[in-house]
């Protein structure tokens, strides 16, 4: 297959979603695909409105000869038109990756009905789906209803490789001392750093330490807001290598990201390959990695996540058995190579045949 990929900048960026499309453009090429990113630029939502009226980008994607067209459904506002204008100028079928929607993201609900607009006329532009989880898949079809050809392509965990005994999560979670904490994401307000910072406030400064990893100038406002906000206890670390990311997980007790929203949440299931309990949001799809109780919580506000983590220090017979639940939990989920094969599986049975 030849086909393409539409992404906002580099395929390198760091986040969950740029994640999926590297595992995906990685395999496909593996398995002897020729691939061809067509790189838009980062902009302002406003901005990128206009892409949809770029000559240049129309003639390219009207005179390529790809086998099929890939969209990440995060470049839905620079492309929600010029679908329906490519329309009978393209033989090849487009396909949207969607992690997640813009418009269910907490934000005011009029900014958010703007967003639905646009987004609903982009699902409505192309010709099949791959959905990262069975939530996005939803709330997608509660839009445009019964969708076109689509695939549910999990994301894994198993990036860094983990490799830890149940004796050794075991022997981590009855160590005495504080409890260690993670946090891995991007600093901005959707990830909720804000949240476990006001909890963890809230606890004697012994009884926890907390480690953050993440990209800080993707939110530079909030990342300053974060920045007043921490006291003491707290190590704030910008992005790390897979070696040194798995490095704190394994040293690691819990991985919380409170997140208000997330598609499917690949974080917490690469925790749990280490035997952390992960902690999310309820927004999302974090409930269909999460059991609530069992091998981490889901958590709607500050006091509930304050009290979770105060448990859990002082119950470290719970801590063990929630951490080899969550090993056990990551051990049963698809590899990147599972989701990946059903993809591609998937694009092939999409792609017209031959005249």
């Amino acid at each position: 297959m030849k086909v393409g990929l539409i992404i906002y900048g580099r395929l390198q960026t760091i986040s969950g979603g740029y994640l999926y499309d590297r595992n995906l453009v990685e395999h496909l090429e593996a398995a002897g695909d020729e691939m061809e990113i067509v790189s838009l630029p980062w902009e302002g939502y406003g901005r990128s409105l206009l892409h949809n009226v770029w000559f240049a980008l129309a003639e390219q994607l009207r005179l390529a000869d790809f086998d099929l067209l890939l969209q990440d459904e995060l470049n839905h506002p620079s492309l929600f038109w010029l679908n329906q204008r490519l329309r009978g100028q393209i033989s090849y079928p487009i396909v949207s990756i969607v992690h997640h929607l813009r418009c269910s993201e907490l934000r005011p609900s009029w900014q958010n009905w703007v967003y639905q607009q646009i987004e609903r006329r982009y699902l409505a532009s192309v010709d099949g789906f791959i959905f990262n989880s069975q939530t996005t898949r939803q709330v997608v079809q509660s839009l445009v209803g019964d969708s076109p050809p689509h695939v549910v392509a999990l994301p894994a965990g198993d990036r860094l490789q983990p490799n830890i005994t149940p004796a050794q999560i075991e022997d981590r979670a009855q160590q005495s001392g504080p409890l260690r904490l993670l946090f891995v994401g991007n600093v901005i307000p959707r990830k909720g750093l804000h949240i476990l910072l006001e909890a963890v406030a809230g606890l004697p400064k012994s009884d926890w330490v907390l480690d953050v990893v993440g990209e800080t100038a993707v939110s530079p406002q909030y990342t300053q807001q974060i920045q007043q906000q921490i006291t003491y206890n707290v190590t704030l670390h910008g992005p790390l290598s897979d070696a040194e990311l798995a490095s704190k997980m394994m040293q690691s007790h819990l991985l919380i990201v409170p997140s208000s929203y997330e598609g499917f949440g690949i974080v917490y299931l690469e925790g749990m390959g280490f035997g952390l309990p992960a902690i999310a949001g309820r927004g999302g799809a974090a409930h269909e990695i999460i059991t609530h109780g069992a091998d981490g919580f889901l958590v709607e506000d500050t006091p509930t996540l304050r009290q979770h983590i105060h448990a859990l220090h002082h119950n470290r017979s719970q801590l063990a058995k929630m951490s080899l639940a969550a090993q056990t939990r990551f051990a049963a989920h698809p590899t990147w190579s599972d989701s990946m094969s059903q993809i591609r599986n998937f694009l092939q049975s999409v792609i017209p045949p031959p005249p």
